[in-house]
């Protein structure tokens, strides 16, 4: 009769176990996924034997885990986001100018610019919400 109860509790503990363990881990956000990232670069530089990332890639994350805070990556990374609207307004401006020229080479220069502009602020945009 004990060897039957003991049985059965050690069977529960184990389910509860793996089923907290089956619970799917929250992502990684701001130092923490940035190190994450580094680490996974370097791993992949260690793959392929490439030292000159290697090294690179450690003093990154040394850094990382030396002066990374959450606080100051949102900071740089709005600080990002408003530098790449700046950008963003500098070659509408430009757009409208060759536009009011109307010289098709220079037009298609500056939408080409200005989509560049527009990707940039995007990426920091998405930065900014990791």
């Amino acid at each position: 009769m004990f060897r039957s109860i003991t049985l059965t509790l050690t069977l529960a503990a184990l389910l509860c176990t793996g089923a907290f363990a089956a619970e799917p881990e929250q992502p990684l956000s701001g130092c923490a996924a940035k190190q994450a990232a580094i680490a996974g670069k370097l791993e992949e530089a260690r793959a392929r034997g490439d030292k000159g990332a290697i090294a690179g890639l450690e003093t990154a994350l040394e850094k990382a885990r030396t002066y990374c805070t959450d606080g100051s990556l949102t900071q740089k990374r709005t600080q990002r986001v408003l530098d790449a609207e700046r950008e963003v307004s500098q070659r509408e401006s430009d757009l409208r100018k060759a536009m009011n020229k109307g010289d098709a080479q220079k037009i298609e220069k500056r939408k080409d610019k200005l989509a560049e502009a527009r990707a940039e602020l995007e990426q920091a945009k998405r930065e900014l919400e990791e």
